[in-house]
This record gives C-alpha cells, sequence and structure tokens, in this order.
C-alpha cells in the first residue's frame, strides 16, 4: 500500500528538493549514516521512511517524515534504532509511528523487506505499534489506544479498519 502525506500542508510545503533522508542499501550505508551522526543523536531512534522504491530512508529523529521522503508518497514510516549485535546491525526498536502519513499495521511488510535488503537483521513486527484512524463524524485523525476506537477530538466511533487515506 502507498501512503500519501496526511500532516499539515505548511509542513508539506516547506519541504525543499535533495531534502530526503539518506538511502540505506547496505550494512555498510548504515555504519556511514551511524558514523556521521554525534553520540547524543547516534544515541536516540531515527526518522525513516521506506520509499517506492522500497528502500530505506533516514534522517535525523526530529526530521518530518514527509521531508525524508522528499515530499512523495510512502511504503512505510515510523522511527526506528539500531544496535549492534555480534558485529552486525540489528534494528533494536522500530514504529510506525508517523503523524505525517499514519501507516497501518500492514506497513510492516515494506519495513521488513527494505531491511532484508539491506542485510540489516530486524524483529519479527514493529516493537511499537501506533493504530491510526480518520473519524468519520469530525475527520480527524486519531490514534487508538488500548483499543478504544474513539475519536479523542469528538467522542464519535472510529471505524475498526484502517481508513486514513480515504
Amino acid at each position: 500500500m502507498r501512503y500519501t502525506y496526511v500532516g499539515p500542508p505548511e509542513i508539506r510545503a516547506s519541504v525543499r528538493p535533495g531534502s530526503e533522508g539518506r538511502a540505506i542499501r547496505s550494512a555498510a550505508d548504515l555504519d556511514v549514516w551511524v558514523s556521521e551522526r554525534g553520540a547524543d543523536e547516534a544515541a536516540e531512534p531515527y526518522t525513516f521512511v521506506v520509499d517506492l522504491d522500497g528502500v530505506l530512508r533516514l534522517a535525523p529523529r526530529r526530521s518530518e517524515h514527509v521531508a525524508c521522503a522528499g515530499g512523495r508518497a510512502v511504503l512505510a514510516a515510523g522511527e526506528m534504532a539500531f544496535v549492534r549485535v555480534a558485529g552486525r546491525w540489528t534494528v533494536h526498536e522500530v514504529s510506525n509511528h508517523s503523524t505525517g502519513y499514519c501507516p497501518d499495521l500492514a506497513s510492516w511488510a515494506a519495513v521488513a523487506h527494505a531491511l532484508d535488503l539491506a542485510g540489516v537483521a530486524r524483529p519479527g513486527r514493529f516493537t511499537h505499534e501506533v493504530v491510526f484512524r480518520r473519524c468519520e463524524g469530525c475527520r480527524a485523525c486519531s490514534v487508538v489506544r488500548e483499543g478504544d476506537f474513539v475519536c479523542v477530538f469528538c467522542g464519535g466511533e472510529l471505524p475498526l479498519e484502517w481508513n486514513v487515506g480515504s
């Protein structure tokens, strides 16, 4: 599934050409990316997207996902942290937390594929899952917490199936 940007238009408008995150096609690419980060930045998760070519792209954590994607649609978006285990890069934490794209949990397949192609070890699913829904009453995007499918803005019921892009 492709996810288009659904966040504030002014953030999308601020994206500049060449702003996309660093493409990570191999563990060597990840080595270079991490070595370029300061110790503080390397200790926290990074912003990531999986672009429409299935390539993992990374940006500093406080970057907007839409900037990491160069303003384009994505196959997945969220936050990701890495550790070295037995000399190999491994994803320690990964989520689909992106309020700009609000990806469904099904986006995990694209994340897993991009990591496998890059030769980076990974868990079997998101380590932190965020469930996004668009309220059919007020049209706001909400995060479903503790399985309570109720809009935090108007109190309306949220659909059980992902509908943010619709």
